[in-house]
């Protein structure tokens, strides 16, 4: 299963009996391309079930995952972590400095340093430079019916966090290559090459920072790696392990969650008519990520014995939060099958909540935004060519292809 999942802790036995069992194949063909009815059967049996293909009791109720998320008494951090196997330890050697794997205090204090550098006003300065670049790569589209994940969603979050991180764009293959074979650890039913994958890519991306970073040392520039070199709070600053995490972390959740929010609103778009029609608003993404976003599963560990939703978690044990079910709760939304960009605003978990809310979601936002209404402006015709079909990459919930005709 994903990074988490073949981990066993104490208590569990006992969650299994006090909740109802489910059983589902995270790689049955038929739950890849949609999980929903799935998730729908697992909230007829409460906000708690227990997924025994993962051994874990997961939240798939709106109340049971936000409560979890936003409770302090969850975390990421095992109490009681696993040895890591010898030819895993570079990738988890990564893991031990990033911040999305790591609790107070060393998480506030590196999350306050990178904010100093990533900060809003540098995130809203980019909406140009992605309006530009949106139309830029239309400007490059093939002829004929091409595949809107390749040409398009891809290499535009990409290019972004390279020029971001102040990195050559002609490094943007690599970097897409490198996220693609780390993110591979969380994946379901990840197998040894996928997990020799991700860690010559780690290897790869750790030595190219560490001697970009003592480039910027030197050579400082305005760029994001120059901003977190400079960041200090109270004589603090970030190790260059630190830097090297909090870089690949951010192409890493930023840019994988990114794709996969383009091409699943954009298939949402055509395939419920609303491409063209509706306008391409805050409202609208909003409605793209409760119904379909890009993480559908993120796990937390219970920290003491913790009652939620009337179901005590026993400390130490790890848990699920089902993404892709709370944002389709009944008792949270009103039809909430149905994609409704007129929906009243209100709060979803595409990118998380609480304390590990995902630091790039004003980024990606941003990105989705202004690729949805260039595609728009630009390719109004726009038409699928071919059913899209789902990537088998549970966790994750994105498209292996998006092929569509302009005209």
């Amino acid at each position: 299963m994903g990074a988490d999942t073949g981990r066993r802790v104490k208590g569990l036995n006992r969650v299994a009996l006090s909740l109802p069992a489910f059983s589902q194949d995270p790689l049955d063909a038929g739950f890849v391309q949609d999980p929903y009815p799935a998730y729908d059967r697992m909230r007829a049996l409460g906000s708690l079930v227990f997924w025994q293909e993962y051994n874990m009791p997961c939240a798939v109720s709106f109340a049971s995952a936000n409560a979890i998320l936003r409770d302090r008494r969850f975390g990421r951090m095992p109490l009681d972590p696993p040895p890591v196997a010898e030819h895993l330890a570079p990738f988890y050697a990564v893991e031990a400095h990033s911040m999305l794997e790591l609790e107070p205090p060393r998480h506030t204090r590196l999350r306050s340093l990178v904010l100093r550098a990533f900060t809003s006003r540098r995130i809203a300065a980019l909406a140009p430079e992605i309006e530009a670049l949106s139309h830029q790569m239309i400007d490059q589209l093939p002829d004929g019916p091409f595949d809107l994940l390749t040409h398009f969603a891809q290499p535009l979050p990409v290019t972004i966090i390279a020029r971001l991180l102040g990195v050559p764009e002609s490094l943007a293959p690599d970097l897409l290559r490198w996220s693609n074979a780390m993110v591979g650890m969380y994946q379901a039913g990840r197998t040894r090459a996928d997990e020799d994958r991700a860690i010559a890519a780690t290897t790869e991306f750790v030595d190219f920072m560490r001697g970009y970073i003592a480039q910027r040392r030197q050579t400082p520039r305005d760029d994001l790696i120059t901003h977190l070199i400079n960041a200090e709070e109270a004589g603090d600053r970030l190790s260059t392990d630190e830097m090297i995490s909090t870089c690949i972390l951010l192409l890493n959740a930023g840019h994988e969650a990114t794709v996969h929010s383009i091409g699943n609103a954009t298939k949402t778009l055509l395939q419920t008519d609303h491409y063209g029609r509706a306008p391409i608003s805050d409202a609208l993404v909003e409605e793209c990520l409760r119904f379909d976003p890009p993480l559908h599963l993120f796990a937390r560990w219970a920290y003491d014995d913790i009652d939620v939703v009337g179901h005590v978690i026993p400390k130490g044990t790890q848990i699920a939060c089902l993404l892709g079910a709370a944002n389709r709760c009944p008792k949270h939304w009103d039809a909430p099958d149905s994609f409704d960009p007129t929906r009243s605003p209100k709060a979803n978990l595409a990118f998380g909540a609480g304390l590990h809310f995902c630091l790039g979601a004003p980024l990606a936002r941003l990105e989705i935004v202004h690729a949805l209404n260039a595609l728009v402006a630009r390719l109004p015709g726009l038409k699928l060519a071919q059913t899209p079909l789902y990537a088998d990459i549970y966790h994750f919930h994105g498209l292996k292809s998006l092929m569509v005709t302009a005209k």
